[in-house]
């Protein structure tokens, strides 16, 4: 997975502030994430972009406070998930990342968890933490769980 990602990360121009989300890698997000979310998104399409779009900003914003090295990683992730050899031969993802089908995008992340190679399993989790770490971390999301916030510490 390292020599993929390190090639795709080599032939693509580094952002000014580390790590980005490009338009092939923020289009694996934009399939993988409501994945990831099922059952969490709304059900109207509008706000279910809407937020989509913020939870998918919240990832690319967690990436960036990771050490370097991480963020390498994790681009090399998307880098491979990117690639259309890579993405059919990993995934089974048959189309582009904008027209992948929820069912294939469910199953290949169903495959990945459960995997016989710890690599496909890290990856994975990687892509599961982020995405739910970014979700959960949106104060918009936390009624929805009956969270009702940190505690407020009195002044």
């Amino acid at each position: 997975m390292g020599a993929g990602g390190a090639w795709y990360r080599a032939t693509r121009q580094q952002a000014p502030h580390g790590f980005a989300l490009d338009g092939e890698a923020r289009a694996a997000l934009h399939a993988i994430a409501p994945a990831i979310l099922d059952g969490a998104l709304a059900h109207d399409p509008g706000r279910r972009q809407r937020q989509l779009g913020a939870a998918i900003d919240a990832v690319e914003a967690a990436i960036r406070g990771l050490p370097q090295a991480t963020q390498e990683e994790v681009q090399d992730l998307f880098g491979l998930l990117a690639l259309r050899p890579a993405r059919r031969l990993l995934t089974g993802v048959p189309t582009g990342w904008e027209s992948a089908d929820i069912a294939h995008v469910s199953a290949f992340l169903q495959e990945w968890r459960v995997h016989r190679f710890g690599m496909m399993r890290s990856a994975y989790g990687a892509l599961h933490d982020l995405v739910l770490g970014a979700w959960y971390a949106q104060p918009a999301s936390w009624e929805a769980i009956g969270y009702p916030g940190p505690p407020r510490v009195p002044a």
